[in-house]
């Protein structure tokens, strides 16, 4: 499921805003979003949702079956109109008239551009995984182990994995599909969404069409990845994106400021061309009220982009990207997202777990604890 998005930067919150509260805590299993309706804090994992593709619904079809399994015991097995009416009344609170409004204009958008862009490659529409990926990057993934992850993934700095991931070919098909769709913006004088509300170049790639290609990339290559690396950040649970390709060089952005993504895990992956400069700079994860925060020593970190080479790290992880000083940088990047850890979020008071001011001012609590026990226990033997 595609879901478009800005970036978040000091002045904005991209969390999603719901009415949905705590049923007075009288049973920790369920958040309760309204009398009589509620979620369980966890899926039922062996649960095999409906299918609800042939419905026409307000919302993403992938969103209700991804929905399913967060349901109550008593309604899993109810009829599947039941369900649909059991989530809708649900997700009609999470999200408020204005932004199924701007959801359904978006939507009425990305049909316009489908109906009407003749596209230059349609083959990485779909994905070719062979053709797509590095063959060192595809065996650890059919492997699908720790083990084999951690063979073809380093780990520079805390948090932060790269990998060889893409071919060279696909690279440069993209690149090009993404030229040709610009060119026809402006021959056709369309409208154009750019990616978010930082990136003023570049395109929405579910808008051109490849959502379907995008899910199948996050469901089947990063939310295994996820699983092992971003645990306790959602990363099981993910079940929408963003996916799009931002540009920098001359006559385009040249950088971007410190901010966090709008993701709870992201993908960055260069895709070319020539260019020089423009690394990646890290300081940091951090939670929505240390986001300002100075960062640490250790949480310094900067990365050049080498082509068909992907980063994988925290949306939360701080980041920014220096001035490309010459030449022309293209990324693919895609924010993938998880609507039960941002749900659950919401109760959750302690981030130390993930966010590194939170656990630096957990250690300190604990350091000053411990020095004030062994103070009294002197003044009692004193």
């Amino acid at each position: 499921m595609s879901q478009n998005g800005s970036c978040w930067d000091r002045r904005n919150q991209p969390l999603p805003t719901s009415d949905g509260r705590l049923d007075n805590f009288s049973n920790p299993s369920l958040v309760s979003l309204s009398d009589s309706r509620k979620l369980c804090t966890s899926p039922k994992i062996d649960h095999k949702p409906e299918n609800y593709d042939d419905l026409q619904l307000e919302f993403s079809p992938f969103l209700f079956s991804s929905l399913e399994q967060y349901l109550p015991p008593d309604m899993l097995d109810a009829p599947r109109d039941a369900k649909v009416q059991y989530m809708k009344a649900i997700l009609y609170r999470y999200s408020p008239e204005s932004e199924r409004t701007r959801v359904q204009r978006h939507k009425e958008y990305k049909q316009r551009i489908i109906l009407n862009y003749p596209p230059l490659h349609k083959e990485i529409y779909t994905i070719h995984a062979e053709n797509f990926f590095t063959p060192s990057f595809l065996k650890a993934i059919r492997d699908n182990t720790e083990e084999s992850f951690r063979s073809v993934i380093a780990e520079p700095s805390t948090g932060i994995y790269t990998f060889e991931m893409l071919q060279p070919q696909f690279c440069e098909m993209l690149v090009s599909e993404v030229d040709h769709f610009e060119r026809w913006v402006h021959e056709t004088k369309c409208r154009i969404m750019r990616p978010n509300t930082m990136n003023h170049y570049g395109a929405v790639l579910d808008d051109l069409g490849m959502e379907t290609m995008l899910d199948k990339l996050m469901n089947d290559y990063i939310i295994p990845l996820a699983r092992v690396f971003f645990a306790g950040v959602g990363g099981p649970t993910l079940d929408s994106h963003h996916g799009f390709v931002v540009e920098y060089g001359i006559h385009r952005d040249t950088e971007l400021g410190l901010h966090v993504d709008d993701s709870e895990v992201t993908l960055n992956i260069c895709l070319g061309k020539q260019f020089t400069e423009g690394q990646l700079f890290f300081r940091g994860v951090r939670c929505d009220e240390h986001v300002n925060t100075q960062p640490l020593s250790e949480e310094i970190f900067d990365y050049s982009h080498v082509p068909g080479r992907a980063v994988l790290h925290n949306g939360r992880h701080r980041h920014g990207a220096r001035a490309t000083t010459s030449g022309q940088r293209i990324n693919l990047i895609l924010w993938c997202r998880s609507s039960s850890f941002r749900e659950m979020k919401k109760y959750l008071k302690d981030f130390s777990s993930w966010c590194g001011e939170c656990r630096r001012k957990k250690k300190e609590r604990e350091r000053l604890s411990i020095a004030a026990t062994k103070q009294e226990l002197l003044k009692r033997e004193s």
